[in-house]
């Protein structure tokens, strides 16, 4: 298979963000068999098609997907012409650990991080133990990305707090400290109402940050699924979404198109209030995620300029 090797100096997520371009962007997570390999694959293909700022591979709880996350990010820097942003947690691992990751992310030609704390292994909700030999804080993870070279770094936000934050103050000046530490950006967690993702956004510049807060959006296509992913991040499911997904649980066609047309209406939402991108959850099915790209018409995305 032909190696493409991305540019070396192209521009940064946060400086393309900086210059008031949009980003649009896919997340995808490493797949544990062959055939989900194959079908991550596909999906990658007809991402890679609308040209994506970046595309994310995300980090099983507790490191558990470390060497899957690692391979599947080295493979697709060298054998597509996308942008890999690879996730990065705290939890489970030392300092010496974290090094080598990052080190072999640099070693890939990788320069884009997001910084995570984590989840706790098993149980999300369950006790924070950080490693003996490691971190207790995403900030600082991204302290140690910064230091370890320069690499362009995201971080997470919360637009209903994060279910250990003790109040919203708490919430804003975690996420402002990991803006100071040398965080570019960061990604949300999922939500289901732009008013959600406004008062996060009023909230940062209440208090003085501007950094760009980039809103992700999860395609609703099947109830179980979907319900159980809000519960675990606690994210408030609007109740006519849930009843429509229920009653269409025996027609997956219809499920999709509810689930669809719902994404699509909270996106062009965002859009108009000046959000600076998408970031689309695929579930490694990215046909969902490219209904509602198409849907909202948006412009073809240029291919990053050079600095």
């Amino acid at each position: 298979m032909t190696t493409l090797q991305a540019p070396a100096a192209r521009r940064s997520i946060t400086d393309t963000l900086a210059t008031g371009q949009r980003s649009y962007s896919f997340e995808f997570f490493p797949p544990k068999t062959e055939r989900g390999e194959r079908t991550l694959w596909q999906a990658l293909r007809r991402v890679e098609a609308v040209n994506p700022t970046f595309v994310s591979v995300t980090y099983g709880a507790g490191g558990s997907s470390r060497e899957r996350t690692a391979a599947i990010t080295e493979r697709i820097a060298e054998e597509t012409t996308l942008r890999p942003v690879a996730h990065l947690t705290a939890v489970g691992h030392s300092l010496a650990e974290l090094r080598h990751i990052i080190g072999r992310y640099a070693d890939a030609g990788i320069r884009d991080v997001l910084a995570l704390r984590g989840d706790p292994p098993g149980n999300p909700r369950g006790p924070w133990v950080p490693h003996p030999d490691g971190l207790q804080h995403a900030i600082d993870l991204v302290q140690l990305v910064r230091r370890c070279g320069d690499f362009d770094i995201g971080v997470a936000a919360f637009p209903e707090r994060h279910p250990r934050s003790a109040d919203w103050e708490s919430e804003i000046r975690h996420l402002t400290a990991k803006f100071r530490a040398g965080a570019g950006y960061a990604i949300t967690q999922m939500f289901f109402s732009a008013d959600h993702y406004f008062r996060l956004r009023d909230r940062l510049a209440a208090a003085g940050c501007h950094a760009p807060v980039i809103p992700e959006i999860m395609p609703a296509v099947r109830f179980e699924q979907i319900t159980r992913f809000a519960e675990l991040s606690d994210a408030t499911f609007p109740d006519q979404l849930a009843r429509s997904l229920e009653a269409a649980r025996n027609d997956p066609q219809a499920a999709h198109r509810i689930g669809v047309d719902h994404a699509t209406e909270l996106a062009q939402q965002l859009l108009d209030a000046e959000a600076p991108g998408l970031h689309y959850i695929t579930l490694n099915h990215s046909t969902a995620a490219l209904d509602i790209h198409r849907a909202l018409r948006l412009p073809a995305h240029p291919a990053q300029p050079l600095s």
